[in-house]
């Protein structure tokens, strides 16, 4: 398979999307002026990480951060909930609203380009995204359920657009009320329609199991989504947390057939962007977790390697972003190669999660 770097296929990704919208200048002259300036906030974050790399700091791209633990979903297999990590209430001592301000800014002053927003369900947490909306040399990814698309969201996305929506979809109606519950596939489409006619950039997530690969990664899903304005597909690997739901995962050989299927989809559908993860960190050298390519803050601020391994030794509550990438927990992930090791599963820390949670016992 050919190989792809991961960071070069984003941002070349982006400045596709950026050529599209200047042809539509007219239709959609907000998305058109908002990501020409972005590509010079882009360089000059780019800049700034190449500064630090001169020091030997290395600043990923790319930040992950759940700002809430709350959800209004009961989403078959959700990892989350499994790890506790998801409740139906709001759970005490999460990070308030000024505190993710404190850790935007402090991302921005890093050159990180891009953080995504998760949960839980982000769109219960307003104030954190009206927050993130305010720091415009950042994309705020955000993944949402699709369940709270009322018209202050949707004003909230038009009037900046550094802020994009990522919409979870499991496939066809079937599959996506099977999994989310009866009836989110027919708001999901309501929500694409509104955000293709408002000419507001989004996209969709996709957890991907053995149940639905062959679907999610056939013609007919991807022409709907192309159909309905999506550019950006964001392939996860569901990656099992415990017995139950092991059987979900997919195994390598389908691994390697949906590896083929993105490639060719990556050439047929140019005008959109396909990220696969952990898929594509094997063809970025290993793992991009613990600061590599990325690192993720919980809704306590706890920085961990991952949404899939959360363990924690740093509190950005304490400390700086900057010192949270150097954790000594990251700092051992990386010294110790436990990133670049083969694996069975999609997920390498994951697998080696044992030898992650003996490093907390140190």
């Amino acid at each position: 398979m050919q190989e792809i770097n991961l960071g070069e296929y984003l941002y070349g990704g982006i400045e596709r999307i950026i050529k599209g919208a200047m042809k539509a200048t007219l239709k959609n002259p907000k998305e058109s002026v908002f990501l020409g300036k972005y590509t010079l906030s882009a360089k000059k974050a780019a800049k700034i990480r190449k500064a630090y790399e001169e020091s030997n700091i290395h600043i990923p791209a790319f930040l992950i951060a759940s700002i809430t633990t709350q959800c209004n979903l009961h989403c078959a297999g959700c990892y989350a909930r499994a790890n506790q990590c998801c409740s139906d209430v709001v759970s005490l001592g999460q990070l308030t609203n000024e505190e993710w301000n404190t850790v935007f800014s402090q991302a921005e002053d890093l050159g990180v380009s891009f953080i995504l927003l998760a949960g839980g369900e982000p769109f219960l947490r307003r104030d954190v995204v009206e927050e993130a909306a305010k720091h415009k040399d950042i994309i705020f990814p955000i993944f949402t359920n699709g369940t709270m698309f009322e018209e202050k969201y949707m004003k909230l996305f038009d009037e900046n657009r550094n802020l994009v929506p990522i919409l979870s979809i499991e496939g066809q109606k079937e599959a996506t009320d099977m999994r989310r519950g009866i009836g989110m596939y027919e708001t999901l489409q309501e929500n694409m329609t509104n955000l293709q006619r408002k000419g507001i950039l989004y996209g969709v997530s996709v957890t991907v199991t053995k149940s639905n690969l062959e679907e999610v990664m056939s013609e007919a899903f991807t022409d709907m989504l192309v159909n309905k304005g999506t550019k950006v597909v964001i392939y996860v690997e569901f990656i099992p947390v415990d017995e139950k739901t092991k059987d979900l995962a997919i195994n390598d050989k389908e691994r390697i057939l949906m590896e083929q299927r993105l490639a060719k989809l990556r050439v047929e559908q140019p005008h959109l962007v396909f990220v696969s993860f952990p898929g594509d960190e094997k063809t970025s050298g290993g793992c991009l977790a613990a600061g590599r390519g990325f690192f993720h803050i919980n809704a306590m601020g706890g920085a961990e390697p991952c949404p899939f391994s959360p363990y924690s030794d740093t509190n950005v509550r304490d400390n700086t972003l900057l010192e949270a990438l150097r954790s000594p927990l990251f700092q051992k992930l990386r010294a110790d190669n436990i990133l670049m090791k083969e694996h069975v599963g999609g997920c390498v820390l994951f697998e080696q999660r044992e030898i992650v949670e003996g490093f907390m016992n140190i």
